[in-house]
Order: C-alpha cells, then structure tokens, then sequence
C-alpha cells in the first residue's frame, strides 16, 4: 500500500488546524484550498497579498502552485482545480485574471468548477486543484 506524503512548501505556514497543504499518494497530489496568503515570514502570521481580488488571485495561484511543485507536480499535471468566491459580481475579473495566468499552456489548465462560499474576513478567494503525475 502506498503511503501518503503531507506536502508544505517552506513559503506557507503550518495550516490553522489538522490539515496539509497537499497530501500526495501514488501518482495523486490533492492540493488543499489556498488564499492569497503571501510567503511565510518566521514568527509572523499570515498576511493577506493585498485587498483587491488581482492581488489576492494572483497570489492564490501561486500558492497553489508552490504546493504543486512541492508535491512534484506542474500545472500540465492538474485534472481539477475549484474556484471559490465570497462575491459573484466577482466571477467576470476572476475569469479574466485565470485566462492571463494560463495564457501560455497549450490547453486549458483542467476542468473547473466556481462556488460562491464565505472565507474568514478580507479574504475574496480561494483555490484548490487535484493533480495526476505520469
């Protein structure tokens, strides 16, 4: 049976409860929810990237891609990844920041889904993706 391997890249820190960043088993690398946290600065908590959501998708995305990478993943690797938003009026800049972030892969990243959720206070998105390497 194959273990699981619990994945933090060194720019997050530790997660608020019982969780990991990523959890890779086999040739699957499940990538939890991610904000747009900045890099982990020791001793400090969490900051968010800035107010607006450019600033917070951004970041988001590449949060979530430290965690691929971390797990030994890129985004051609990515089967799934879940959008969520605390605001719909926010869907149209989302999708336009998304299309600029993938403009250079040959394909679209992967199937998708957006949701509209309530996240801990100033926080506009957040992130997750399934990925199968090989």
């Amino acid at each position: 049976m194959t273990a699981k391997t619990a994945i933090t890249p060194a720019t997050h820190t530790a997660p608020p409860a019982k969780f990991s960043h990523g959890v890779r088993k086999g040739n699957i690398l499940q990538v939890a929810g991610q904000v747009g946290f900045l890099p982990a600065v020791p001793g400090q908590p969490p900051t968010v990237a800035g107010p607006t959501l450019r600033e917070q998708t951004l970041q988001t995305l590449a949060n979530v891609r430290s965690v691929l990478e971390a797990g030994g993943a890129t985004w051609e690797d990515v089967m799934m990844l879940r959008v969520y938003l605390t605001d719909t009026a926010h869907f149209a800049e989302m999708n336009a920041l998304y299309n600029d972030y993938f403009a250079d892969l040959k394909e679209a990243p992967a199937a998708r889904t957006t949701v509209y959720v309530g996240l801990p206070e100033g926080l506009l998105v957040e992130i997750d993706a399934l990925a199968v390497l090989g």
